[in-house]
């Protein structure tokens, strides 16, 4: 069916104005009801956030969402416009995008006076229905809301004639979804100015009795630090916000790997076949989970979801590296990698004290406890036995960030156990680049558990017993 040209057409159609929030509530209804997710890509909050933002949208309420940096909370808000309708009519040439069956601003009430069902309508798609600003002190009223225009002052309107407004970011996401980033960094003043859009649903300009009653769902974020302990919002704002949803970082180690699956930055095939072994992935993901909890780190200022896709990213970049230089076809990270975590880490956490600690210290002390924790996971000591008992014999074994994979596995068929215990870890038996990771990973492990003793030169390390 071809869409309504005209307002007559429109009406001829039987067309039903909907508010913005009774669209996004019959739209999540008709999703729940058939099974479906709102909110793809988001992982690690079905049984949290989810279903908190379910009942405020069914509920019709505006929401703020509280967290620290990485926790998805603006990807949420650009993705409730997956609850709106494809297309809405709107006034063609309308600045607010008004409804052709209700307009608000003064030049469409006088268009539609004026040319009754012959006024044009155009269709808004859902994604031009969104609007967003970030909050900083320097935002003024005119930005959000809207002021007089003094070129169409100059044109010869009076200063009284609402024509002569020009409309802020909030009017203009008339019919739409406004989300307000960091809203605690916006100024006082201004959070005042945001109280009748909140609960009365119009605007006011300056001292002119103009009303535009907007229909808008808002959609805040803040840091919870910001937002309840140093008083930086004014209470009437926030008991204005139906609810308050509380985010928070991945809590399962596959969770946090999902995401930085999701997440990494892909490029197009450059001739290096690049695996990344699952102990590997888990080693990256543990090391985020364990700086959450560490003391040295500052928890205020969070440990960002952006740290594992970066250390991830890093971490598959420097055996690329490494297998471009060798002429190898194949790539793996190994723990000798892990050195390339400093670069993607260090400039994301903040450090709770200064002094003698430095963050490649700490760093490296996580580094040693996340592969110690997944070692500890992935093989039992029983399967391990062999292997010590074999470096208790004489055994020692080199390796390097820049040894050839083929080295690795002459060295692996020399000793039976170190090869029995590599393919426990469901190493790519066919890929040597795999094998040599796997070694690596066994290796480090052994030695964290103090089973094994490591010699480290500059570019070279041995074990032995």
């Amino acid at each position: 069916m071809t869409q309504a040209r005209t307002v007559g057409e429109l009406r001829s159609r039987g067309y039903v104005s909907k508010s913005v929030k009774q669209e996004m509530r019959d739209n999540l209804v008709a999703r729940l009801r058939r099974g479906e997710s709102f909110l793809p890509g988001i992982v690690g909050y079905d049984d949290t956030v989810v279903p908190q933002i379910e009942n405020a949208v069914l509920s019709g309420q505006d929401l703020v969402l509280l967290g620290e940096r990485g926790q998805a909370k603006t990807r949420i808000a650009r993705l409730l416009t997956g609850l709106l309708d494809d297309v809405v009519p709107i006034l063609a040439g309308c600045e607010i995008n008004d409804d052709p069956l209700a307009p608000i601003c003064a030049a469409c009430r006088a268009r539609v006076a004026e040319r009754g069902d012959a006024a044009e309508v155009a269709w808004l798609p859902r994604d031009r229905r969104y609007g967003e600003k970030l909050a900083t002190p320097d935002i003024t009223i005119a930005d959000l809301i809207g002021e007089v225009d003094p070129i169409k002052v100059a044109e010869g309107r009076y200063l009284a004639d609402e024509l002569t407004i020009h409309y802020g970011l909030l009017p203009r996401t008339h019919r739409g979804i406004f989300a307000l980033n960091e809203l605690p960094d916006l100024a006082e003043r201004i959070q005042v100015g945001l109280l009748n859009i909140m609960e009365e649903r119009d605007v006011q300009i300056r001292g002119y009795k103009v009303r535009l009653p907007i229909d808008v769902y808002v959609v805040a974020s803040a840091n919870p630090e910001d937002y309840t302990n140093r008083g930086r919002i004014i209470t009437p704002l926030k008991d204005r916000f139906g609810s308050q949803i509380r985010t928070h970082y991945p809590r399962r180690v596959s969770d946090e790997i999902a995401i930085m699956e999701a997440e990494r930055t892909a490029f197009a095939a450059d001739g290096v076949r690049t695996t990344t072994p699952e102990y590997m992935k888990q080693v990256v993901a543990e090391l985020t989970h364990l700086a959450r909890k560490a003391t040295e780190i500052s928890q205020r200022s969070g440990v960002s979801v952006r740290v594992s896709i970066c250390n991830y990213e890093n971490l598959v970049s420097s055996a690329l590296k490494r297998a471009i230089r060798l002429g190898e076809a194949d790539a793996a990270p190994r723990v000798s990698d892990l050195g390339a975590l400093v670069a993607s880490t260090a400039g994301k956490i903040e450090l709770e004290t200064l002094g003698d600690t430095s963050e490649d210290k700490v760093l490296g002390k996580l580094v040693q406890r996340a592969v110690l924790n997944v070692f500890s996971r992935s093989l039992t000591p029983v399967e391990l036995d062999p292997v010590v008992a074999a470096f208790q014999g004489g055994l020692t074994v080199q390796v390097s960030d820049a040894m050839p994979s083929a080295e690795y596995v002459r060295q692996a068929e020399k000793t039976p156990a170190l090869r029995a215990a590599v393919h426990k870890l469901n190493a790519d038996a066919a890929s040597a680049a795999g094998l040599a990771s796997a070694v690596e990973f066994v290796l480090e492990g052994l030695h964290l558990s103090k089973k094994l003793n490591k010699d480290s030169q500059p570019g070279q390390t041995r074990y032995r017993s």
